[in-house]
C-alpha cells in the first residue's frame, strides 16, 4: 500500500512503534491508546478499509476522497473531520493542496492530496515531545494545523516582496499593461492564500469551544496561538490586497493626470490659433469694400494686432498652468 506514508501508535506520550494496517483494530481497542495513520492520495479502496478500521463517517470519506473541498470543520458523533488548504509557491504561483484530518478519541488520520510537504517532521516534533504527545490525537490535531499554517507565512513576504517591487514601476504617468497585469496577478495569489488561512481561524475557535473532549484544556492556548497567527495572515493579506487595488487606482489617476495635462497644452493652443485664423479668414472673403485694402499700413497693423492678441493670450494661459 504505497499510500500509507507512516502508521504508528502511541501511549501515554511515547511511541510504541509502528503498527501494521490490518493489526489496527486491536491497537484502538486498548485503553489509553491512540493510532496515528499518514496516508497520501488514496484510492476508494484504502479510504473503505480505513472507515473499516476507524468506523469514519460515510459523508467525511467521500469528501477526503474528493479533494477539492473548501476549508472546513465538521462533527460526526465523538470525532472531527478537519479539511485544510496547503499553500507552495512555486515560481509565482500559489499552488494550493488539500489535507483532510480524521480525529477521534483514539485514532489520527491524515490525507494529503497536492500541493503539501511531507508530515514526518510534524511526527518527528511530536514524538520528541511527550508532554505534549501526551493529550492524545488533540496535541496531534494541533501540531498538523500549526504546521500548515507556518508554511503559509513565507508565502505572504514573498509576496508582499513582489507588490514592493511592483510599486516601483507604478507611480509614473505612462499606462503600463504588463504592469497592472502583474499587480493583479499577485492579488489573484493573495485571494488564494487568504481564502486558504480565513477559515482556520475560526476552525481553532469551534476546537477551543465545542471539542472539550478532542481539545483539553491544557491545548487551548496552542490553538490560540494558531488563532492569532492566522489573524496576523489575514490582516497582512488583506493590506497587500488593500495596497494593490490602490496602486492600480494611483496609476490610472496618474494616467488620466497626465492626459488631461496634454488635453489642456492642445486647447490653449487651439484658442490662440483661433485669433490668426479668425482675422485671416475675414481676408480670405472676397469683399469689394474692405477700406484697409487701400491703407498703406493695413497689413503691418493687422499682423502686429494680431500677434499682439495671440502673445496676451499666451501670456495668461501660461499664468494659468495651461501651457
Amino acid at each position: 500500500m504505497g499510500a500509507i506514508v507512516n502508521c504508528a501508535a502511541y501511549r501515554q506520550g511515547k511511541k510504541l512503534g509502528k503498527v501494521d494496517f490490518a493489526d489496527i483494530g486491536p491497537v484502538l481497542a486498548e485503553p489509553g491508546t491512540f493510532v496515528w495513520l499518514g496516508l497520501h492520495e488514496p484510492d476508494l479502496a484504502l479510504l473503505r478499509r480505513v472507515q473499516q478500521s476507524f468506523g469514519l463517517h460515510d459523508l467525511a470519506v467521500e469528501d477526503a476522497l474528493d479533494a477539492h473541498q473548501r476549508p472546513k470543520l465538521e462533527t460526526y458523533g465523538d470525532s472531527v473531520f478537519v479539511v485544510l488548504n496547503t499553500a507552495q509557491l512555486v515560481g509565482e504561483e500559489v499552488v494550493v493542496g488539500e489535507t483532510h484530518l480524521f480525529v477521534g478519541p483514539n485514532y489520527v488520520v491524515s490525507v494529503r492530496h497536492g500541493a503539501s510537504s511531507t508530515y514526518a517532521p510534524v511526527r518527528e516534533r511530536c514524538e520528541q515531545d511527550p508532554q505534549g504527545l501526551a493529550n492524545g490525537p488533540g496535541y496531534v490535531l494541533y501540531a498538523l494545523m500549526d504546521f500548515v499554517v507556518d508554511h503559509y507565512l513565507p508565502i505572504v513576504t514573498r509576496l508582499e516582496d513582489a507588490f514592493e517591487q511592483l510599486e516601483q514601476g507604478i507611480f509614473r504617468d505612462e499606462f503600463d499593461r504588463e504592469a497592472i497585469q502583474r499587480l493583479y496577478h499577485v492579488k489573484h495569489q493573495v485571494l488564494r492564500l487568504r481564502n486558504a488561512v480565513y477559515p482556520v481561524e475560526d476552525m481553532c475557535g469551534q476546537l477551543i469551544r465545542l471539542h472539550e473532549d478532542l481539545v483539553p484544556k491544557e491545548l487551548r492556548a496552542y490553538f490560540r496561538d494558531i488563532e492569532d497567527h492566522c489573524s496576523r495572515i489575514v490582516r497582512s493579506l488583506d493590506v497587500v490586497r488593500e495596497m494593490l487595488t490602490t496602486a492600480v487606482q494611483v496609476n490610472l489617476a496618474l494616467v488620466t493626470v497626465g492626459q488631461n495635462e496634454v488635453v489642456k497644452r492642445l486647447a490653449g493652443w487651439g484658442a490662440i490659433l483661433a485669433i490668426p485664423t479668425v482675422v485671416f479668414s475675414l481676408y480670405g472673403m472676397n469683399f469689394d469694400f474692405m477700406p484697409e485694402l487701400k491703407w498703406h499700413y493695413a497689413y503691418p497693423v493687422v499682423i502686429g494686432v494680431t500677434a499682439t492678441a495671440c502673445g496676451l493670450l499666451w501670456s495668461k494661459l501660461r499664468r494659468a498652468g495651461w501651457l
